[in-house]
């Protein structure tokens, strides 16, 4: 209690403690303090454990501690390769320098033209210093690069008095340019107009001239609009062309505060009939590279710059034919992807690639914050172009994703588009690749690789227009959930394994056929089709019938057409011998004026059909995604609630079942709760019900919730048992040495006859399971929050392989949590069954019938036989177990690790069912009942005459026959002790002695236990016991 008042209060505290963090950070900005410490690699794991912690709940932390990060130990890595690059630069000058026209004078051009890093600063300091024919070098230099998409022809160097221009041509989308380039200090600058006026009227009339200035300044441009103001009066008032100037572009390097070698700032004019203009959009980046970042693709829309950090280019986006779509699009370079290595957990990073990342996600972040909640924008999208070649390896790729991922959350992008040049895996050949990474339904990211494209990014189609539209409303549309759960199978890497969907409707003649149309044009407000993903497992495909909701249509309002549609569903589920896979979200029936109780006949066809799919042995997995009202939660319910269906409900945080919503439930005079969670969510109602099995955090963990379930119970039609899985864990593995914790270090010293020697002492039966299952396999423990079961644990897991369904019954007393009843236990004691956990035994026995065998690890002690136990049905629900275990069709493995007495005895008698193999460990118990209830009770006469035949009992009742009365009452209080003390030592004789006789060995002797076993051998054991009995199963 003390811990969680301490947690409390620090979440009250949190408005309190984040100023005073963000002036840490903040202090810490410069990185001197830091790099100077001995502690600098704490200080940066605190980093990150802040930067993870902070992602989507604090974004000005995440952002300061991001900052701080890549300041402090990424940009220190990143300067140290540039600064030997610059160097290798200004060797490379310094040779032309010394020589303008050496012969390897084409080389090193090219070498510089080529440098995926920034050098346009470096080269500008060489202007202040060279001659005219050097200067030409590095016009001809800085012009290639940025011209380097296009080819440049007739390149030339003219000279005009000490001036010298470069000048080339090129052809691009059918017209002829022609580029003159020339450099000045800032203050010569309208000379150099003046120059330019004249050289350029010998250029042919069908060329269109590109003006390319490369200016520097020793002051700082205090105002950059008002530098844009100054170079625009000059091109206006102090120069007068005799002919239109298509472009000039004005490259501005001056000193800053961060770069004190020099900044480049951009400006772009262009000409009209009233003269000079800035063309605002290429503010702060050269014009081509807008060419290069494709910008040009978003002709669709009506731009706007929007500010952004270096490198980032952000822009707002409203397309022309349709206002209503309005987006962020956000293109960004990345020149440098150094491998960091994190020395304390060898955590790689892209210091480069991620911060400009980060820059881009906090620009878009940045602006999405200032609007109003329901005016966010959505669909956005981050292009980042990569100069070096990708090739990191997919492990490193796979980390980075998952690493980076969840700075994504909350920022309604479509996706993150990198282009990048990537070797081909078969010749090793530069290919220009698009990777996208995006993230249908929030369900985890998916990466694609694909060719580029050359199409303009188009208008949102209706299919788009409707994602949004949920998007903003919180809900999935369903087609996209297809999406998550699909990746293609060679061009996509996802958390999902390969799939591919076939939708389903009704033909003309009302047959459901498959059918080949674009997603999105469902006519009904269900979906149907069938789902298949490939796995390891099933190379050849996880088929199952699946039905999605579609809330973007009357919030997937029930009638006619959605009804026949689930019932053609599920008869081809039953046809096809597979599952139904429903992803649950409606307003129940349709009410409208046209129709009425009709709706209400066509649900309860369907839950006609439910009831008799489900008493066959069909399956149906359902996962609400949403609000289910009305007729939903009752097929849920007959689908997969009741004791005899076998499939599982997955509910999340804005998942909800009610008869009746909030609204109309206030609006009748009824009661509700503050939301429909409280009326039917998980946390409150379903999950400590039992009526939900699992929960997801969100659909991303849900799917793979159901594809963990699968893999331990799908079936192929025709197969009788789930698939074998292959295992690691050797099937000999000895469980005692697994380790246990608390009073007992190993597993083996519960079973140990010095430790627990009358094995009374509780154990935690989660680690005696694990130590049963396979390791490598991941178990999947159902009906976790169910309330008052907590004594009863259910797994589905792997043992040598084999799927099967673990039961085991907890061994330590579990404290009870609500009201408790006077007439009831004030603790669920362990080893002993209660109504709800017998419940939950029998559900689990039923789901995994005629599926996968059922491996018990017993410590029983009976059933719970107090007042409130019995009118809580546990008669009712104990006999249920009884039932469950007649009636499984499968072999049952019932291993006795502990004790085994009373009335569980009797419903999980290997009398009850043919393919049951009981097992005891040595040095247990089974009997009716335990040693000591039964001297307590049957055998208390015998005790009593042992006690009052005992020696010291006969001594003092003589003394007390001869006592004067004064010594009576002193000789009694005597008695009393002396007679406590002989029958708790006479009770544990005749405990003993039942427990001598009535022991394990005597069960195996009348034939109620198969056989005994040593500790050590129980995994191979269990192993073999279940191979033999799905040998006799499969006859």
């Amino acid at each position: 209690e003390r811990s969680l008042y301490r947690i409390c209060k620090a979440h009250q505290r949190m408005s309190e403690q984040l100023p005073v963090i963000l002036e840490i950070l903040q202090r810490h900005q410069s990185c001197m303090q830091v790099l100077q410490s001995s502690h600098v690699d704490k200080f940066r794991s605190t980093l990150q454990r802040l930067i993870a912690e902070s992602s989507n709940r604090f974004p000005e932390v995440y952002d300061a501690a991001h900052d701080v990060l890549y300041k402090c130990f990424g940009q220190p890595v990143l300067e140290k390769v540039r600064q030997n690059l610059f160097e290798n630069v200004d060797v490379q000058l310094a040779i032309l320098q010394d020589d303008p026209d050496a012969a390897n004078r084409d080389k090193i051009i090219n070498t510089l033209v080529k440098y995926p890093m920034p050098i346009h600063p470096a080269l500008t300091n060489w202007f202040k210093k060279s001659k005219p024919r050097m200067v030409g070098n590095l016009l001809e230099t800085l012009t290639r690069r940025y011209y380097r998409i296009v080819t440049l022809e007739n390149q030339k160097f003219s000279y005009y008095g000490k001036d010298v221009f470069f000048e080339a041509e090129f052809d691009n989308e059918g017209h002829k340019f022609h580029i003159i380039s020339v450099s000045s200090h800032v203050d010569k600058f309208d000379e150099h107009l003046s120059t330019l006026a004249e050289c350029i009227r010998d250029i042919p009339m069908d060329r269109k001239i590109l003006f390319e200035f490369y200016v520097w300044s020793e002051t700082t441009c205090e105002s950059i609009d008002g530098c844009s103001e100054r170079i625009l009066g000059f091109l206006q008032n102090n120069v007068r062309f005799e002919r239109a100037i298509h472009r000039v572009v004005i490259a501005l390097t001056h000193p800053t505060a961060e770069f004190k070698d020099g900044q480049v700032q951009f400006y772009t004019f262009r000409q009209n009939d009233d003269g000079f203009f800035e063309e605002r959009l290429y503010r702060g980046f050269h014009p081509m590279i807008g060419k290069r970042l494709e910008i040009w693709r978003l002709e669709n829309f009506r731009i706007e710059r929007l500010p952004s950090a270096e490198n980032v280019y952000l822009f707002r986006a409203v397309a022309h034919d349709n206002p209503k779509d309005e987006r962020l699009f956000s293109f960004a370079e990345v020149r440098d992807l150094t491998v960091v290595k994190n020395p304390d957990d060898g955590q790689a990073q892209l210091p480069e690639f991620e911060h400009v990342l980060h820059n881009a996600l906090t620009g878009i972040r940045q602006y999405l914050s200032a609007l109003p909640p329901r005016k966010r924008l959505y669909w956005n999208r981050i292009v980042i172009n990569v100069w070096p070649m990708l090739d990191l390896p997919a492990p490193l790729m796979q980390e980075l994703q998952d690493r980076l991922a969840p700075a994504t959350i909350g920022l309604s992008l479509e996706k993150i588009v990198v282009r990048a040049k990537v070797p081909a895996s078969e010749t090793g050949e530069l290919r220009e690749t698009i990777l996208e990474f995006s993230n249908p339904a929030n369900g985890g990211v998916v990466m694609r690789q694909c060719e580029p494209s050359t199409n303009k990014i188009r208008v949102m189609s209706d299919y788009t227009r409707k994602v949004v539209f949920l998007r903003q409303r919180g809900i999935i549309y369903p087609y996209e959930l297809i999406r998550m759960l699909t990746p293609e199978k060679h061009t996509a890497r996802a958390d999902y394994p390969p799939g591919d969907f076939v939708e389903y409707d009704f033909d003309a003649d009302g047959k459901l056929l498959p059918v080949g149309r674009e997603y999105g044009n469902n006519s009904a407000n269900i979906i149907v089709g069938i789902l298949t993903n490939y796995t390891t497992k099933y190379p050849e495909g996880m088929k199952r019938v699946v039905l999605l909701g579609d809330p973007s249509k009357s919030l997937g309002a029930l009638a006619e057409p959605e009804c026949a549609r689930i019932n053609a569903g599920i008869d081809l589920a039953e046809k096809m011998r597979i599952p139904v896979e429903w992803y649950a979200i409606s307003a129940g029936a349709k009410i409208s004026m046209d129709s009425g109780t009709e709706n209400m006949d066509w649900i309860s066809r369907v839950l006609r059909r439910l009831i008799t799919f489900t008493q066959r042995g069909g399956e149906v997995n359902v996962i609400v995604t949403g609000i289910n009202v009305g007729a939903q939660p009752y097929w849920n319910a007959e689908a997969t609630m009741l004791m005899h269906t076998r499939g599982i409900l997955i509910m999340m945080p804005e998942s909800a079942m009610v008869l009746t919503g909030k609204q109309a439930l206030e609006y009748s005079g009824g009661i509700a709760a503050e939301d429909n969670q409280g009326i039917g969510g998980y946390e409150r109602v379903m999950g400590p019900n039992g009526q939900a099995q699992y929960f997801a955090k969100d659909i991303a963990e849900a799917a793979k919730i159901l594809l963990s379930y699968y893999d331990h119970t799908y079936r192929m039609p025709g197969e009788r048992f789930p698939r074998k899985s292959e295992t690691s864990d050797p099937l000999e593995r000895d469980v005692c040495e697994y380790p246990h914790g608390g009073e007992f270090e190993r597993v083996g010293d519960v079973f140990s006859g010095t430790s627990n020697p009358d094995r009374k002492k509780p154990f935690d039966i989660r680690q005696v399971m694990r130590a049963c299952k396979d390791l490598d396999h991941p178990h999947l423990e159902r009906w976790f929050a169910m309330q008052d079961a907590e004594i009863a644990v259910v797994w589905d897991a792997h043992v040598g392989g084999q799927p099967v369904c673990m039961i085991g019954i907890e061994s330590r007393p579990m404290a009870r949590t609500g009201f408790v009843p006077a007439d009831g236990p004030k603790q669920w004691t362990g080893g002993t069954l209660f109504p709800q956990a017998s419940r939950k035994v029998a559900r689990a026995i039923n789901a995994a019938s005629d599926n996968r065998p059922l491996v018990v690890i017993a410590n029983l002690s009976g059933f719970d036989g107090s007042p409130e136990s019995l009118r809580n049905w546990q008669l009712e629900y104990g006999a249920e177990i009884g039932r469950a275990v007649v009636n499984f069709k499968g072999p049952i493995v019932f291993a006795v690790v502990s004790r085994y007495h009373g009335g569980a005895f009797v419903v999980f008698s290997n009398a009850l069912h043919d393919n049951m193999e009981v097992i005891a460990l040595e040095g247990t118990y089974a009997s009716v009942i335990g040693g000591a209830p039964a001297a307590a009770v049957v055998f208390a006469r015998d005790v009593k005459k042992r006690v009052l035949a005992d020696e010291r009992m006969r001594d003092v009742d003589e003394r007390l026959a001869k006592a004067e009365n004064g010594e009576i009452a002193a000789l009694k209080d005597v008695r009393e002790k002396i007679y406590q003390a002989v029958y708790s030592e006479k009770l544990g004789e005749v405990a003993d002695e039942f427990d001598g006789i009535h022991s394990v060995q005597r069960a195996e002797k009348v034939g109620s236990v198969d056989k005994i076993i040593p500790p050590e051998q129980l995994r191979p054991y269990l192993i073999a016991a279940v191979e033999r009995g799905m040998k006799k199963e499969l006859g």
